[in-house]
């Protein structure tokens, strides 16, 4: 009996002691980087009108991170596009899954919003939750972002870990605002709304912001141990800046952001080199435009420049603060909700039948009815059922989740709030593109956001996904 108790304490203790190491086991990060630039004659996407990319002022990235702790692999990527598509997701995600074990659920694939690069998503709800036949581009992009995954795989090392949050306010605005009685035009329906989005800058009629923003940057970044920096993954609530060259494709401030850090943490020696990656926080009601107080036109690029520089200067300056660790618990939760469609009643169905059946189709001339009337016929032949995707990373104290949509700021904040992980940040445009997501109070007050073929899904969409969201992080507690 004495031998037995004395062989079962032997064991007890092995397993406690390879308990404790695999806890303590070092945290290895790397990352990459691979070009997904489109072919020149592809069309840019970004506005109503479509129209041929004639140059590349400078080349779209999707930049890789791979995290292992001794027990679980984590794998984050960041697309210059405006959106992507669902089936993109789940074809990159099965490529990872078969060339490097890293499971579905483990991986987040977000799009940056840059509106300079050509389509790997779709605007149709109709194809929203198919697992359709992608494109030629699509699948270029679903076999690089693979390729990126198996190379951040294959630069793993050890790593520490650190948290930064800095605040940029200068550079995002509400841009949702609510007018004078009388002076909003009506909108594509015919109705006056009582929010309009980019009202005219500096006009007498302007009342407040229809919204709050968010002003911080939030980011973690990874270094080998007291050494060169090895990734940092940040997320700004800014939509974008825009202001390019005619027919250029961009990866908008987001690419000259993550330029502006790789250019202050160059390597002296041969080792893998730095990769900075930006992700679209919530920035759905939110652009770089101060309506109060406008600011001079200026020449292509200019703006977008100064805020990536501005920006990853105050990104810069946070690093030396920070407090670094050498191990990081990684873990995932993913979900794909009931969220509903839009409702399109029979009145509005009936008035996108008559307005396309009258309205005259003028070639490379945008028609805000006609268009509209389109949208809201394919929102109303929409599937029943939606596979709305939700996911929640954690990296140690720190807590990402994620929305598939054009997410409102408040959104964000709301996440950052009431998250159990104090680090906490979300990533819009993950794993799919299901248009705009207001909160519930946004509905009444109308705008573009609002508007049924803009918006996509039910009302209380953000409150089923932060239900969610927060239960994961929970979970992951």
């Amino acid at each position: 009996m004495r031998r037995t108790t004395l062989v079962l304490l032997a064991c007890l203790s092995i397993h406690a002691a390879r308990a404790a190491e695999a806890v303590k086991a070092p945290l290895m990060a790397g990352a990459a980087s691979s070009n997904i630039t489109p072919e020149l004659g592809d069309k840019i996407v970004g506005g109503f009108l479509p129209f041929p990319s004639t140059h590349v002022h400078d080349e779209l990235h999707a930049r890789c991170l791979v995290l292992d702790d001794g027990k679980t692999r984590l794998a984050l990527v960041v697309c210059d596009l405006l959106g992507l598509h669902r089936s993109l997701s789940l074809e990159a995600r099965r490529l990872i899954e078969s060339e490097t074990g890293i499971p579905p659920e483990n991986v987040l694939i977000s799009a940056t919003h840059t509106h300079s690069g050509t389509n790997a998503h779709s605007t149709d709800p109709r194809t929203f939750v198919s697992d359709m036949e992608i494109s030629p581009y699509q699948r270029f992009v679903a076999r690089r972002i693979a390729d990126g995954v198996r190379r951040a795989r294959n630069l793993l090392r050890p790593a520490e870990i650190a948290f930064g949050r800095v605040d940029a306010p200068e550079h995002v605005f509400i841009r949702r605002w609510f007018m004078k009685e009388g002076t909003a035009p009506p909108n594509p329906f015919g109705k006056i709304d009582q929010v309009k989005m980019n009202p005219p800058g500096g006009s007498p009629d302007l009342v407040e912001p229809a919204g709050i923003t968010d002003p911080a940057v939030s980011f973690f970044v990874l270094r080998e141990p007291g050494g060169s920096l090895i990734a940092l993954y940040s997320a700004y609530s800014l939509h974008y800046v825009g202001g390019v060259g005619s027919g250029h494709i961009s990866a908008d401030y987001y690419g000259m952001y993550c330029a502006a850090l790789e250019k202050r943490h160059t390597r002296a020696d041969d080792g893998p080199p730095f990769v900075a990656m930006m992700a679209n926080g919530t920035s759905g009601d939110v652009n770089n435009v101060n309506f109060r107080q406008p600011r001079p036109r200026k020449g292509p690029y200019e703006q977008m420049r100064h805020v990536a520089e501005d920006v990853a200067a105050k990104v810069h300056g946070a690093l030396s603060g920070l407090e670094w660790s050498n191990a990081a618990s990684l873990a995932a939760r993913y979900r794909e909700l009931d969220v509903k469609w839009r409702t399109i009643e029979p009145e509005l169905l009936a008035w996108a039948k008559e307005t396309e059946a009258a309205a005259p189709r003028i070639q490379g001339k945008t028609n805000l009815p006609l268009a509209y009337a389109g949208r809201v016929q394919h929102l109303a032949q929409a599937s029943p059922q939606t596979r709305f995707p939700a996911q929640v990373l954690r990296f140690g104290d720190i807590c990402i989740g994620s929305s598939p949509c054009e997410t409102f700021a408040e959104t964000g904040l709301e996440f950052k709030k009431r998250s159990p992980f104090p680090k906490s940040f979300m990533v819009e445009l993950a794993h799919g593109y299901y248009g705009y997501m207001p909160t519930p109070r946004h509905f009444p007050l109308g705008g573009y956001e609002t508007w049924p073929g803009t918006n996509n899904v039910e009302p209380q969409a953000s409150v089923k996904l932060m239900d969610a969201l927060l239960e994961m992080a929970a979970e992951l507690k």
